[in-house]
């Protein structure tokens, strides 16, 4: 039975983050590094989130009591500010790259136009004096040599919507490991969950919270990346506020069920935003449902 419990609640946790992962980012090893990057990014988060738990419990003395319950609290307001604060810096860092990128394609493809104009003199003069074909074959040797030392301005750079869902994924699934990785090992036993009063669903639902909180991430990175991108800066401060309700909610209500619907709302709200914030509509809904949207089925994940 704690086998079941075990596998249930962890496929029920991880198991859309582990889709979104095999069909959306595995495929492309760039995607990969930027949910890596996500991943550190909140890692660091937590890190400094610990060290300021650390000095208030040693300033305070490890007092017990009401004291606790303050300081607790604060600790879970200061961590979101710091992850949303980590969050603006991870854009920062992807939007100064994505500069950087395309900088550095003008630049190549404006050396590649100069290079093409000098090629054609040369190719006048050099077939004056021996045979064309000599020349083609010398030309075509040099271009090779230099392809493997360019970037091919063809190549489109991920837009700021994907890197904004890839980066979401990853502080999700860093959140989700971290918050529910010992819960889960506790369900393996021994004792049985319940016996002394509490929820017998307790595993269940801290399930279906690190589920809702992981997909929550993944809304937040879309909707805050765009709230950068475009100046509205009330759209950082909604994912703040839903940030913090959803952390602090169980601080206010003790019964599960109240809090995972709450959650639920919130990540529906989201959803629904961030879906049509990254260029969904009903009509794309409707294709894609039909299983009519070739860009989808071909995972085509173009800059629009």
């Amino acid at each position: 039975m704690t086998a079941a419990v075990f596998f249930g609640c962890a496929f029920i946790a991880f198991g859309p983050a582990l889709a979104l992962y095999v069909f959306t980012i595995a495929t492309d090893p760039l995607r990969v590094i930027f949910l890596i990057a996500g991943a550190f990014f909140w890692l660091v988060s937590l890190l400094l989130s610990s060290v300021f738990w650390f000095l208030v419990r040693v300033i305070t003395d490890n007092r017990d009591g009401p004291v606790q319950n303050y300081l607790l609290i604060f600790g879970v307001l200061l961590s979101v500010c710091i992850q949303e604060l980590f969050r603006l810096a991870y854009y920062k860092l992807l939007k100064e790259l994505k500069n950087l990128g395309s900088s550095m394609r003008k630049r190549e493809g404006g050396t590649r136009m100069s290079a093409a104009t000098e090629e054609n003199t040369t190719e006048s003069q050099y077939i004056g004096d021996k045979d064309l074909r000599l020349w083609e074959v010398q030309n075509s040797k040099r271009k090779a040599s230099e392809g493997l030392k360019s970037i091919n301005p063809e190549e489109t750079a991920p837009s700021m919507r994907l890197l904004a869902y890839v980066s979401g994924l990853g502080f999700g699934i860093m959140s989700g490991v971290f918050s529910f990785v010992n819960t889960l090992s506790n369900s393996l036993g021994p004792g049985t969950v319940g016996i002394h009063g509490d929820s017998p669903q307790f595993f269940l639902n801290s399930a279906f919270m690190t589920l809702v909180v992981i997909m929550l991430h993944v809304f937040w990175g879309v909707v805050f990346f765009d709230g950068c991108e475009k100046n509205k800066w009330y759209t950082l401060l909604t994912v703040l506020l839903t940030h913090l309700v959803v952390s602090t909610q169980t601080f206010l209500s003790p019964y599960y069920e109240v809090n995972l619907v709450t959650a639920y709302i919130i990540m529906v709200l989201m959803g629904i935003w961030a879906f049509y914030v990254a260029g969904g509509s009903c009509r794309s809904l409707k294709l894609c449902l039909l299983c009519q949207d070739k860009d989808f089925l071909l995972y085509n994940q173009r800059s629009r």
